[in-house]
């Protein structure tokens, strides 16, 4: 069983975004291993976006150039595309919502990788406490 303490947030260096005659986008990203779940895109109106792929990880997309943002920004939903090289592994399509500030905080582990510590009581729930002592003076 494992216990994960952190989630974290992959910065995806190269991605591709394109728009088909409709008017849809599609984003081309590297594959993650796993099936997302219930994931979502939070943009940030300027250069960055979030794509939340499931509980455990995130894929910050940064250094979106301004007449992408302003297509993006009116969108309620796109295309991700994951691919393995040049083979795609899935595609699935997720809510966007424009948000002033990411709903995830994190800190930089290192160049291309955040991660956030979980709350008290996920990180309870992860470890399977059974009981809890409260202790120190009363």
């Amino acid at each position: 069983m494992e216990n994960q303490y952190y989630t974290l947030i992959e910065k995806q260096d190269f991605f591709e975004i394109i728009q088909n005659k409709f008017g849809e986008l599609a984003v081309f990203i590297d594959a993650r291993k796993g099936e997302p779940q219930n994931p979502s895109m939070e943009y940030n109106g300027k250069a960055t976006a979030l794509l939340k792929r499931d509980s455990s990880i995130a894929v910050k997309l940064d250094g979106i150039d301004r007449e992408t943002g302003s297509v993006l920004a009116e969108q309620d939903f796109v295309m991700v595309v994951e691919l393995n090289g040049e083979t795609v592994e899935r595609t699935y399509g997720v809510p966007v919502e424009t948000v002033d500030e990411f709903s995830f905080k994190g800190r930089q582990t290192r160049a291309d990788e955040l991660e956030r510590i979980k709350s008290k009581s996920e990180i309870i729930a992860a470890f399977g406490a059974v009981k809890i002592w409260k202790c120190g003076e009363k």
